[in-house]
């Protein structure tokens, strides 16, 4: 393999994808060199704009673009009482096509860890603020069942424990070591009909 600086610089970058290593990165360059006009062109234009654009809403998490309000903190067409606390944008976007789910999304970017990730990184300073301001009635915890995320969901729920709030978890269907966004439809839809109750401060 000719030792050009561009190309193997690119293909380091692409191994860092999820799913990805050094053998498909190569497959996935040779195929951008190959058709440079089709693909490359664009999907530089596509990255730059992207870079430039798209950022993580500081209150919920979600991704909104920088020229237009957060839809899903801004969704004035539907008022919604729930939240469905999840740890990532891939979460949301499983949740989201499975169609199992009307409400709200809060996105933590993370789970507590030892390390790496602390809670202060996290937002679930804003969820609390969201919970009190939207009149939330239901907060659904679907973090993943690893410790991480377990750990996660109950600093969670401490921190909302004096809120007149319903707080319930994702229950049966979800696999112990699991993660969100690997799910398939039918074993998300157990997961939320099958949420069990943590804690309400209704009664």
């Amino acid at each position: 393999m000719q030792n050009i600086s561009e190309i193997e610089e690119l293909i380091k970058l692409i191994s860092k994808l999820p799913g990805l290593g050094p053998k498909s990165a190569k497959r996935i360059v040779l195929k951008l060199i190959n058709n440079r006009d089709e693909l490359v062109k664009p999907m530089a234009n596509s990255l730059a704009q992207i870079y430039k654009n798209v950022v993580r809403c500081n209150s919920c998490g979600a991704l909104k673009s920088n020229s237009n309000g957060c839809l899903n903190c801004d969704n004035t067409k539907e008022k919604y009482n729930k939240i469905c606390v999840v740890e990532d944008i891939a979460d949301q976007w499983s949740i989201e096509n499975s169609n199992i789910f009307q409400g709200y999304f809060h996105i933590l970017g993370g789970t507590i860890s030892s390390v790496g990730q602390r809670k202060e990184d996290l937002l679930i300073n804003s969820l609390v603020e969201r919970v009190n301001r939207d009149k939330i009635e239901e907060v659904i915890l679907a973090t993943s069942a690893t410790v991480e995320g377990q750990t996660t969901a109950y600093y969670i729920q401490d921190s909302l424990k004096n809120l007149d709030v319903k707080i319930t978890k994702l229950a049966q269907g979800l696999p112990v070591g699991g993660e969100i966004e690997s799910l398939d439809d039918g074993t998300l839809f157990s997961a939320f009909k099958n949420r069990s109750n943590l804690i309400s401060n209704s009664d």
